[in-house]
């Protein structure tokens, strides 16, 4: 797929791995728009468009979905950054305080990706295939965590995991509709979310990388999202973006 002349929606755009693919795909022009809870700053292309927008909310989502339709005339791409990663201590003083919190985070990471990637690819299908055949794409951010979560990420590795493994099944339904889904499964990188992390513990997590032995940058993330967009053949699996780590 061309990314020059098609429509995203970014969830998450504002900040972080969101907001890189955001000015990626606009400065190899795309059109994009980004639905965040709080407006992006900075940005000057003209080539987007933002709506207020909680991936839990269908109304809210697909009034997002709608606006690429109306603004831009079609959406040929969905990428999904937002997400939350709270630490949860299983073991709990709290009373219900643990679910609560999981329930939060599951909610958003898993439910929320499938409620934006349930809403916009109705109308997806309704539009003209290309050259290939291919109607759509839609990328989802996944995390090494699905993997080898640490001590306190039991509902994040969770909503990760199930973000992962939902990457095949969901390529195989939409294939009929010439639609592909992939997933990125990040390990640490420069954002917002990391930067909260207690403590010495970003710090203790670079230790743990092999090479290049630094946290990842956004627009490392946002150039596989372009190659992704760009490479026909990838389909159905999820990619790991981490420096070889493997958290302990």
């Amino acid at each position: 797929m061309k990314i020059e002349g098609s429509t995203f929606l970014v969830t998450g755009g504002s900040s972080g791995l969101g907001r890189a693919t955001v000015e990626r795909l606009m400065s190899l022009g795309g059109n994009v728009v980004i639905a965040d809870l709080s407006k992006p700053e900075g940005l000057t292309q003209i080539s987007y468009d933002f709506l207020k927008t909680s991936v839990t909310n269908p109304d809210e989502v697909q009034a997002a979905v709608d606006l690429a339709f109306s603004r831009f005339g079609g959406l040929q791409g969905v990428i999904n950054c937002a997400g939350v990663g709270n630490v949860v201590k299983t073991v709990s003083k709290k009373k219900f305080g643990a679910l609560e919190a999981a329930r939060q985070i599951i909610e958003i990471n898993l439910m929320g990706t499938y409620n934006v990637i349930s809403i916009a690819s109705t109308p997806m299908s309704k539009q003209e295939p290309n050259a290939e055949g291919e109607r759509g794409v839609f990328i989802n951010t996944a995390s090494v965590a699905a993997y080898d979560g640490k001590v306190g990420q039991a509902p994040y590795s969770a909503s990760k995991g199930g973000v992962a493994s939902m990457t095949l099944p969901l390529a195989r339904e939409m294939a009929q509709y010439g639609f592909r889904v992939m997933a990125i499964a990040p390990g640490a990188f420069e954002t917002p979310m990391v930067a909260r992390l207690p403590g010495k513990a970003s710090e203790e997590l670079v230790e743990t990388i092999p090479f290049p032995n630094r946290m990842g940058r956004p627009p490392e993330f946002a150039h596989l999202v372009q190659h992704i967009i760009e490479n026909t053949y990838l389909n159905g699996e999820v990619i790991r973006l981490d420096g070889a780590i493997r958290m302990t």
